[in-house]
This record gives structure tokens, C-alpha cells and sequence, in this order.
């Protein structure tokens, strides 16, 4: 289908060659990987038993309370949610119950999100087209699904800050206040966020109706994290194929950051990546740092192509100073390229502030320095290669023609 011409299929080749012939290191993978739910939670057992506890109303006709589950990234709230209700799921008939479940940060926007739930409930892609109805209507035909279902929904809206954060709790508010609207339907919502200070961004009346019940997640310890580590490499991995070292190392490198056993299980995927990349027949402790940093890198990355363009064009400015430089300067910097897209000009205070975020995503470093009887300033460093950074905003067409 695909003719190979000029050699130029050499390198490719002899990648697939040397996987053929080396070793496979991976059994399963996909043990590995965000989305596999394991058939035991190790070290939740109390955060199940909660969750379980709020939900079980629902296994008598009675609508469960709103929940909220707190906890930062890899602390196991995603997991518990979903384990908890697929075993819901066993116990009661699809006729009587639906469970919906969105991330808002994937979905991206209120009107995705609103409309993969409504898909999720057997609505059809020609009454939720993919635009053209107001966030009022989808809600509309949310509900009267709903009712006329007559079952009890328990939608489980991941990242919930993330919504709020972007779009308001507009939604939200509809949704608590559902009552007499959908009836003899229910729907009860569970709230995941990585955010505990979110709750200050919710109309009171949100807040008292959708934290009925709230749970928070303590971040895992490194002991953990090995057992954790341990049981999916057993059905991850070949026998005698990763290192009890490169175990503790994914454990130690996760639980030094703050518990993260969503970290740690990437950090053995990628280290048995490596390995197996190499033709190894053991992943060691030199695939982990290896992986460690490739996810770093991956990370970085990520974060620069998330930005808003003013907080781009600002990275910008900062590059354009090797060796760092202080604040003004960089405004100056940022004031000229600023003027070559189409966006407006910030404050000098607007453009610090940015800095500092900045400063906290690891993109780029703002330390107060002493000028000695002048005072202080701060002293503003890239933390990534400028070449780098220029290959990664070049990909932004805003930014066409500033390098």
C-alpha cells in the first residue's frame, strides 16, 4: 500500500527489527495506564466504604446526596469513584440507574461537557448536535431525559474546579436545583477536584446543595506507593523483568512530590518503556531516571503549549535575556513584541503577576536578589532552552513571524 523508496525506510526498519527480536518486557500495559481500575484499591479502603455508604440509598429508591471528593493528583478519587459505582452498577438494573461520568478539562468546554452527558443517557447526536444550543436548552433536554426515564442518574463530573474555574456555576445550579423537574427521575452529582480552595468560587446556594457530603484524600506515602508499584508490575511486566531498586525509585521520586500514585505508575510505564527500547532485559533504576526526565520534558512542554498568548508572549520576552534580567527589562521586551500581535498591552503589575505564575508552573525562575543600598529586585531566568521554547510557541500561528 505504502511503497518504500530511496532507502529512506532504513532506520525505521531496523527500530522494528530490534523489537521483533529483543525481548517484551510488558505482559500487560494496559495495567500501567490512567484508565485501568484495578480489582482492588489498596490503602482506600475507608475512602470506598464512604463513597459506597453515600450511594447506597440509591439500591432502594431513594436519591443518593451530592458528594464531593477532595485530594490532590493521584490520590485515588477518580479510581474510588469509578470502582464504587461500577459495583453499584452489579447490584441494580440499568433500567433503574444510569451513571454518566466527564472529565471537564478533556471535554474542554460546559457545552462538551453537558453534551457528553446527555449522550451518555441515550440522547441522540441529532437532538445534541455538536453546536447551536444555548447551555439553557441542553439542560432542558438533560432533564426531560430524565424524567421520562424514570431512572436515578448519578453524573460524576471529574475535575469540577476546572468547570467552575472556566465557565461558572451556572450549570451547576440548575442541575442542584433539579427537583419537581425531573421527577420520578433523580439526579445526584459527585464532584472530583484537585483543588480543596475551589469551594470559594461557588454561589453559597451551589454550595450548600452540592457539598451535601465531602470526602478528602490523603496523598499516599512512599511505603505505599511501593505496594501499589508492586502489585501492577507483577501483572505488567515479564517475571523477573524489573528490579525491586527501579520499584522503590518510581515510589520515592512520587512520594517526594506529594503522594502521587498516578505519577509513579507513569514513571514504571515509562521506565518499561525504556527498557524495552534498549533490548534490556530488566528495567533498572538507570530506565527510571531516564523516564523521569522524559516526563519532565513531556511535562514542560505541555505547559508552555497550554498557555494563554499574553502569558506566551511574556516567556517570549523573558528568552530574549540570556543570563536572566529584572523586571522592567522584561516589560520593555514584552511591550515591543506585544505590538506585533493582535492583542492588547498589559500593566507592568498585570505582566509581574504573570511572572509569578510563571515562576510556579517551573517555566521560568523569579528570586528577589539584593542590590545592596538600592534595595531589591527580582531577577527573572528562563528555565528551559530557548531553542526549545521557540520550537514549542512557533507551533502557535498568534505568534507567526516573531522568530
Amino acid at each position: 500500500m505504502f511503497p518504500l523508496k530511496y532507502g529512506l525506510s532504513e532506520t525505521v526498519d531496523s527500530i522494528f527489527r530490534r523489537a521483533k527480536e529483543g525481548k517484551a518486557l510488558f505482559v500487560n500495559r494496559k495495567v500501567l495506564t490512567p484508565e485501568y481500575v484495578p480489582d482492588k484499591l489498596l490503602f482506600r479502603e475507608k475512602q470506598l466504604n464512604g463513597v459506597a455508604e453515600v450511594l447506597a440509598p440509591v439500591l432502594h429508591g431513594s436519591k443518593p446526596s451530592n458528594l464531593l471528593l477532595y485530594g490532590k493528583t493521584g490520590t485515588g478519587k477518580t479510581a474510588v469513584a469509578k470502582y464504587v459505582l461500577g459495583r453499584l452498577q452489579t447490584e441494580t438494573s440499568e433500567s433503574k440507574l444510569a451513571v454518566s461520568y466527564v472529565n471537564t478539562r478533556i471535554a474542554g468546554t460546559e457545552y462538551r461537557t453537558l453534551a457528553e452527558f446527555a449522550l451518555s443517557l441515550g440522547l441522540s447526536r441529532k437532538e445534541i448536535p455538536f453546536t447551536g444550543l444555548s447551555i439553557g436548552e441542553l439542560i432542558n433536554r438533560i432533564f426531560e431525559r430524565i424524567r421520562s426515564g424514570e431512572r436515578h442518574v448519578i453524573f460524576v463530573i471529574d475535575e469540577i474546579d476546572y468547570l467552575v474555574k472556566t465557565h461558572g456555576d451556572g450549570s451547576l445550579y440548575e442541575f442542584t436545583r433539579a427537583g419537581d423537574r425531573i421527577i420520578p427521575g433523580s439526579l445526584s452529582l459527585v464532584g472530583i477536584s484537585n483543588d480543596l480552595k475551589f469551594k470559594e468560587d461557588l454561589d453559597p446556594r451551589v454550595l450548600s446543595s452540592l457539598g451535601e457530603e465531602e470526602m478528602v484524600f490523603p496523598p499516599y506515602n512512599v511505603e505505599e506507593l511501593k505496594e501499589i508499584l508492586k502489585e501492577r508490575a507483577a501483572i505488567a511486566f515479564e517475571p523477573s523483568s524489573f528490579s525491586e531498586s527501579a520499584i522503590n525509585l518510581c515510589a520515592a521520586m512520587a512520594g517526594s512530590e506529594h503522594g502521587d500514585a498516578r505519577r509513579a505508575v507513569d514513571l514504571l510505564r515509562i521506565a518499561g518503556e525504556v527498557g524495552e527500547r534498549e533490548g534490556l532485559q530488566t528495567i533498572d533504576d538507570t530506565c527510571v531516571k531516564k523516564a523521569s526526565d522524559k516526563m519532565e520534558h513531556d511535562r514542560i512542554e505541555e505547559a508552555v503549549r497550554s498557555l494563554p498568548l499574553q502569558n506566551k508572549v511574556i516567556l517570549l520576552a523573558v528568552s530574549r535575556f540570556i543570563g536572566g534580567t529584572n523586571t522592567g527589562e522584561v516589560y520593555l521586551a514584552y511591550s515591543s513584541i506585544v505590538k506585533k500581535t493582535a492583542t492588547e498591552l498589559l500593566t507592568q503589575r498585570r505582566v509581574s503577576g504573570i511572572l509569578a505564575e510563571l515562576d510556579l508552573l517551573g517555566l521560568v525562575e523569579a528570586a528577589v536578589v539584593s542590590k545592596g543600598r538600592r534595595g531589591r529586585t527580582k531577577r527573572i531566568r528562563l528555565l528551559l532552552e530557548p531553542e526549545t521554547l521557540n520550537k514549542i510557541l512557533g507551533e502557535d500561528p498568534a505568534l507567526t513571524g516573531l522568530f
